[in-house]
């Protein structure tokens, strides 16, 4: 076999593998999910807003962002590590992207590993399924008690 040949198998296995992963991101994206927009704090105006999809599962909700082509979410929210600090409309450059409807939310992720700050802007309905996952987590003081 010459070098060419084996070249042009490399390239098409290689092709087959991207076509592939991004089959599989796409498929994720398509299973349903709240729209939300998202972005890491400190930010300056309307910049570091990444459009994707929210996604809850018992006490997680995961991120995928539209133009990522990792195959697991871009970001990970545990229930009990999140905090709701301040809300917030969109102002300024983010009217570029975002409606009158939005609310932005600005959370911090207080779990040990983390601790970062970053806002996430939701429509009315994905902002009502947000809050009440986050609400519907245990109280920090229930514990249980062995008798």
């Amino acid at each position: 076999m010459s070098t060419v040949m084996i070249w042009m198998v490399v390239l098409i296995a290689v092709l087959l593998a991207v076509v592939v992963a991004l089959s599989y991101r796409l498929w994720k994206l398509r299973q349903g999910g709240t729209a939300a927009i998202m972005r890491d704090l400190p930010a300056v105006g309307g910049h570091g807003w990444r459009h994707g999809v929210m996604r809850y599962r018992g006490g997680e909700a995961a991120f995928y962002r539209l133009s990522s082509v990792r195959l697991w979410p871009d970001r990970r929210l545990g229930r009990r590590g999140v905090d709701v600090v301040a809300r917030r409309a969109p102002r300024g450059d983010e009217f570029d992207i975002m409606t009158e409807e939005i609310v932005i939310l600005e959370l911090r992720d207080t779990t040990q590993d983390r601790r970062a700050g970053f806002e996430i802007a939701l429509d009315r309905g994905a902002r009502t399924a947000f809050l009440s996952w986050l609400e519907a987590r245990p109280s920090p003081r229930a514990r249980r008690q062995s008798y």
